[in-house]
């Protein structure tokens, strides 16, 4: 989450005016629970509480409020009150005594990271998903007690504060929001670190060799990225949770929190889950320092009644994000080999956008209310005009680092220089702090090149030039034929899914998404793999006669195939012994 909060370390349970909550439920088969809040020693004649609109870590609007139903309310003598609705995400409750008691029903089945799941399995509880809240008394501490009654088994896993039985609490509404609670039958793991724990919570089938091994992969993680900046972040209350969440019917995704993450995947760890979940913890945990302590200042305070939005995202989320392959290979859970080869679709896809003609990584970053989870029914032109910024972040967070390590200097070091800066003393950056941080570091010729040209400008640096420096080849050697557009088989036939993305050749020859295929060069497209059987029969330069349906008229394109525009990264044999020092100086655990 990114929100800064106050009174952590107070001892506020002595406090009265504290809002309690209590969740149960007794009907989970139906993906429902049941939750009561007081809300104690009120001043104002009438309160209002609602439902967020948000969720820490994400930047679109969710409208939690669709999911509450069956809302009563009564006095602290246990009258009836009145209810009015304002608007779609507020109740306004009036003539209560002083205190107010109000009760309704939760309806919640997906589990990821910014929703919430209630069945017989557990209790996945994203915070703002799940809990009527009061704006007004956003500084008053919070108690909440999760009724396992109906479940004796389960547990609860969460970086709210234990108080007693299942009963925790958080020193305000911020941190209380901030707080991912996973309430299950799971198994658990810790180690110490400087002083510190750090726990990781596994729910979903699992044998212990299996999560004993998952969980020497996040030790390596946990190891590797505090080397990067140092130092571990102080966690609040001196622990650090991983809650995974590994089910076949939850949804992947991982979010961060300030002393939490959350890891949802439908892969468990003996189908697939150890490889393909593990670079999620990696992402997630360095978030710990980039993004919830180095945090930007247009993220401050979180809002959760409107999409927050952030220029800084390409650094945010996508230096993060370079960092996450990184800190595999240095950890020794992935080779050199895979971490080049791992490159290559993050690069292409950043390389051959034509979103960059509209906007740099800036102004990407400024689409995120509209891209992160967020829900619409239009259709948009994404793949012409937008690059994601944990991507585009990524690869200039790449050459960024090997720009450095050219001078003698290297990007953990400015990383570390950002996290003593802005980070450790949790002081908010700019677009422009970054900018002089970089300058501070490296110089300030260096950092208005980088700047003017990669991130207020939306230019690519020399790639094969600095591959060549760690001993990694870069090389377009692929004869393959390039289409330019998906196309997918259908109920209808084989149709054209997605727009074409521009200058390509689908996108010259006037194909749009929706375009029925009816027959290539005269022959009819009638099998399942009829397009790509006739697709296998021409190389680059070769012309497609196709005839397509579009609104239920029959017309005639003509395509050029052109030469494959992908690149291919892999590790160079034949470096030399500089550049093989270099990638061993790069790769190699910290």
């Amino acid at each position: 989450m990114r929100i800064l909060f106050i009174l952590l370390l107070v001892p506020f349970l002595g406090f009265s005016q504290i809002n309690t909550y209590n969740i149960s439920f007794e009907d989970a088969v139906h993906h429902e629970a049941n939750i009561r809040v007081t809300f104690p020693d009120l001043d104002s004649d009438k309160l209002s509480v609602r439902m967020s609109r948000t969720s820490p870590g994400r930047y679109a609007l969710h409208e939690f409020a669709k999911n509450v139903y069956g809302v009563t309310a009564t006095s602290g003598k246990g009258d009836t009150l009145e209810i009015s609705r304002p608007d779609p995400y507020s109740w306004e409750i009036a003539g209560h005594d002083g205190t107010v008691n109000l009760e309704y029903t939760l309806f919640a089945n997906r589990a990821d990271g910014t929703y919430s799941q209630i069945d017989e399995s557990h209790a996945h509880l994203n915070i703002p998903a799940t809990f009527m809240y009061a704006e007004t008394l956003q500084d008053r501490p919070v108690e909440v007690t999760f009724d396992t009654r109906q479940f004796p088994k389960w547990r609860v896993a969460t970086q709210l504060k234990h108080e007693h039985g299942n009963t925790y609490s958080a020193p305000n509404l911020y941190y209380f929001m901030d707080s991912p609670t996973e309430v299950s039958d799971h198994e658990l793991r810790e180690f110490e670190l400087d002083g510190q724990t750090i726990n990781f919570s596994l729910h979903g089938p699992t044998t212990k060799e299996e999560f004993d091994e998952y969980f020497e992969k996040v030790k390596s993680i946990v190891g590797q990225q505090k080397a990067v900046y140092g130092e571990l972040p102080k966690f609040d209350f001196g622990e650090y949770i991983f809650i995974a969440c590994y089910l076949p019917h939850a949804s992947g995704d991982g979010m961060e929190h300030r002393n939490s993450t959350i890891l949802t995947s439908s892969r468990p760890l003996g189908e697939g889950g150890m490889e393909r979940n593990i670079g999620t913890v990696a992402h997630e945990f360095f978030h710990a320092w980039n993004v919830e302590r180095i945090r930007p200042q247009d993220l401050k305070p979180f809002d959760f009644t409107e999409a927050n939005m952030s220029g800084l995202l390409w650094f945010a989320e996508g230096f993060t994000s370079y960092y996450t392959p990184l800190t595999l290979v240095r950890g020794g859970i992935i080779t050199s080999e895979a971490y080049a080869e791992g490159l290559n679709g993050t690069f292409n896809y950043v390389w051959n956008s034509p979103g960059r003609e509209y906007f740099n990584p800036i102004e990407m970053s400024y689409q995120a209310p509209f891209v992160d989870a967020a829900t619409s029914v239009d259709p948009v032109n994404r793949e012409n005009t937008f690059i994601s910024y944990y991507s585009y972040g990524s690869m200039l967070g790449l050459a960024l680092d090997l720009q450095l390590r050219q001078k003698g200097q290297n990007l953990d070091d400015f990383m570390k220089l950002i996290w003593k800066e802005y980070g450790k003393q949790e002081k908010p950056y700019t677009l422009q702090s970054l900018d002089s941080s970089l300058a501070q570091y490296a110089g300030k010729d260096f950092a208005r090149e980088y700047f003017s040209k990669y991130i207020y400008d939306s230019k690519m640096p020399d790639y094969e030039g600095l591959f060549k420096t760690v001993g990694i080849k870069i090389e377009r050697t692929s004869e393959n034929p390039f289409f330019g557009a998906t196309v997918r088989k259908t109920e209808e036939g084989f149709v054209i899914t997605g727009n074409p993305r521009k200058n390509t050749p689908a996108y010259k020859a006037r194909l749009a998404e929706g375009d029925k295929i009816i027959s290539v060069n005269g022959t009819n497209l009638d099998s399942d793999d009829s397009w790509e059987d006739e697709f296998a029969k021409h190389k680059a330069g070769d012309i497609l006669n196709l005839e397509i349906e579009r609104f239920g008229k029959n017309m005639k394109r003509s395509v050029k195939l052109e030469k494959d525009p992908a690149y291919t990264i892999s590790i160079d044999d034949n470096a030399g012994k500089k550049a093989v020092k270099a990638r061993k100086e790069w790769l190699e655990a910290k």
